[in-house]
C-alpha cells in the first residue's frame, strides 16, 4: 500500500488535491523562487495521531513541516520537495489553567490571545506578546521562542515553557520535564525545543507558567524631533533603575502609515515616538510614572500624551499592531525584519537603515522593542518588479552585514527559517554549529523535520 493511503488509514482529515493545498505553499515571508506544493495536508487531532503519522513519515523518508497559523516571516512553515504540511488546527484545546500552581496545560494551536482572555478572568497572565496575539499560536511562539514588546521586563516565550510533550522524528513520545516551577533533574531538555523552528520534534502539549495579572496599565505616548533624541532617552530610561513593560520605538514614516490607515491621533509631525507601558501595582506605577516624566523632559521629548484609560490603552496597542497591515496598502509585499542589536548601537543601526532605504529606493518603517534591541525594519515593495527586487535583496546583505558587524544576532523571535541561513557562519561559533548539527542528526538521523529549515 502506498504512503497516501496508509496516511489517510491514521486519519481521513487529508487535503490531497492541488487547489486544496495552494494555499500552504506560502506563509508571510517573501514569495518563494519555486512554488512547492506539499504531497498532502494533514490535521492530527491528537498526539497519538502525529506519533503515527511522523512514524510513517520516517518509514517512507517524507519530510513534515510543522504549521498553523502559518505568519512565519523566514519560510519557516513553507512546504519543501517531498514533504507533508502537519496542520495543528485541530490541536486547539486549552486543557487545564492551574490557579493554585500558576500553570496552563494547553494544545499547540491554542491562540495566544484567547489563552489571555481566559487567563484574564482568573486575574492570571500569560506574558509573551507577539504583535500577531490574535492569531499567534503557543505552538508557533515556541517553536520560534516569540517575544514582542514586553520582553523587556517579563522575558520572552523560553522563561514560560516549563514542560513540553514532544513527538520526535519516529514517532516516539517524549515528556521534556514535570509540570511544576523548578527542576533541574536531568538536562533541561524542555529550552532544546524551544526555538528549534520544529526542526527536532513536534510540540503536542505544553505546560506553561503563569504570572498574576499587574493590577494596572499605563501607556505613554512620547514624542521626539529626531530619532537620535529617542534612542538616547530609551538608554536613558533603561539606567533609571526601573523597568517599563515596553518601550518600543516608532519612526515617523511609521506613525504616519499608521495613522493615514487607521487613525488614532498620532502626532504625524515628530521624527519619533516612545510607546512605554507601565505596570504593577497603582501606587507604584504612579511613581514610576513621575521618574518617567523627569527623565523625557530631561531627554529632549516635545510631547508627551498619556492615555487616559485601558480603552485608550488597548486602541493606541491595535494601530501599533497594524503597522504591518497600514505598509500592506502600500506596496503587495511587505517584508519584516528582526535583527537584535546591543542598545548601545540601536541609533547606528537605525540610521544605517535609513541610508540604505534611500539607497535602494525601498518603502521603510522602522519600528522595534528598544528596551532588548530587538529591531524591525518593514520593508513595503513589489517582488514582481526585478528592479525592486534585485535592490532590496542588495539591501537586506549590506544591512545583515553591518548588523552582524556592531555585534548583532540574526533573529530575536522571527526564526531563521529558509531565508537567513547563509548568514548563519558570520554569526555562530564554529564548533557550536557543528554540535547544534550533531543534536539534529542525533533526534532526526534522516532529517524528515522541517527539512532544509534553521541551522
Amino acid at each position: 500500500m502506498n504512503f497516501l493511503a496508509e496516511l489517510q488509514k491514521i486519519t481521513k482529515d487529508v487535503l490531497l488535491k492541488k487547489e486544496d493545498m495552494y494555499v500552504y505553499a506560502f506563509d508571510t515571508s517573501q514569495n518563494p523562487e519555486k512554488l512547492i506544493l506539499p504531497l498532502a495536508v494533514v490535521f492530527p487531532k491528537n498526539t497519538q495521531e502525529v506519533s503515527k503519522i511522523a512514524n510513517l513519515c520516517n518509514k517512507n523518508n517524507i519530510s513534515i513541516v510543522p504549521r498553523a497559523q502559518g505568519t512565519n516571516h523566514c519560510g519557516g512553515t513553507r512546504p519543501v520537495e517531498n514533504c507533508i504540511i502537519m496542520h495543528f488546527s485541530k490541536m486547539n484545546k486549552i486543557i487545564n489553567i492551574d490557579n493554585d500552581n500558576l500553570i496552563a496545560i494547553v494544545e499547540p494551536n491554542v491562540v495566544i490571545g484567547d489563552l489571555n482572555k481566559e487567563l484574564d478572568k482568573l486575574n492570571l497572565f500569560f506574558p509573551p506578546d507577539p504583535s500577531n496575539l490574535a492569531v499567534s499560536t503557543i505552538g508557533g511562539a515556541i517553536a520560534l521562542c516569540a517575544g514582542g514588546p514586553r520582553t523587556f521586563k517579563y522575558g520572552n516565550t523560553k522563561d514560560y515553557v516549563i514542560n513540553l510533550e514532544v513527538v520526535l522524528a519516529d514517532g516516539t513520545i517524549i515528556e521534556t520535564s514535570k509540570n511544576i516551577a523548578k527542576n533541574v533533574t536531568g538536562y533541561n531538555l524542555t529550552s532544546l525545543f524551544v526555538g528549534c523552528e520544529g526542526t527536532l520534534g513536534l510540540i503536542t502539549k505544553a505546560t506553561l507558567k503563569l504570572i498574576p495579572k499587574p493590577q494596572t496599565r499605563l501607556l505613554t505616548m512620547c514624542y521626539f524631533d529626531d530619532l537620535i533624541s529617542a534612542t538616547k532617552c530609551v538608554n536613558a530610561i533603561i539606567k533609571s533603575g526601573f523597568i517599563p513593560s515596553t518601550l518600543d520605538l516608532i519612526d515617523n514614516f511609521t506613525i504616519k502609515t499608521i495613522e493615514k490607515f487607521n487613525p488614532c491621533g498620532l502626532l504625524i509631525d515628530k521624527e519619533a515616538m516612545l510607546l512605554i507601558e507601565l505596570d504593577g501595582f497603582e501606587a507604584s506605577v504612579k511613581y514610576e510614572l513621575e521618574i518617567l516624566k523627569n527623565i523625557l523632559e530631561k531627554n529632549d521629548a516635545s510631547s508627551i500624551i498619556q492615555a487616559k484609560n485601558d480603552i485608550e490603552n488597548e486602541n493606541i496597542w491595535k494601530a501599533r499592531r497594524s503597522a504591518f497591515s497600514a505598509l500592506s496598502q502600500l506596496k503587495p509585499n511587505v517584508i519584516t525584519e528582526d535583527i537584535v542589536v546591543p542598545k548601545s548601537k540601536i541609533v547606528d543601526f537605525v540610521l544605517k537603515t535609513q541610508e540604505l532605504s534611500k539607497k535602494y529606493n525601498i518603502i521603510t518603517a522602522i519600528m522595534g522593542h528598544a528596551g532588548d534591541g530587538n529591531i524591525h525594519p518593514n520593508f513595503a515593495l513589489d517582488l514582481e518588479n526585478e528592479t525592486e527586487k534585485n535592490n532590496f535583496k542588495n539591501l537586506k546583505d549590506e544591512l545583515f552585514n553591518f548588523a552582524i558587524s556592531i555585534g548583532a544576532t540574526l533573529s530575536g523571535e522571527h526564526g531563521i527559517g529558509k531565508q537567513k541561513q547563509k548568514y548563519l557562519h558570520k554569526v555562530l561559533d564554529k564548533n557550536a554549529h557543528i554540535l547544534m548539527k550533531s543534536i539534529k542528526n542525533l533526534l532526526d538521523s534522516k532529517d524528515i523535520l522541517n527539512t532544509g529549515k534553521s541551522i
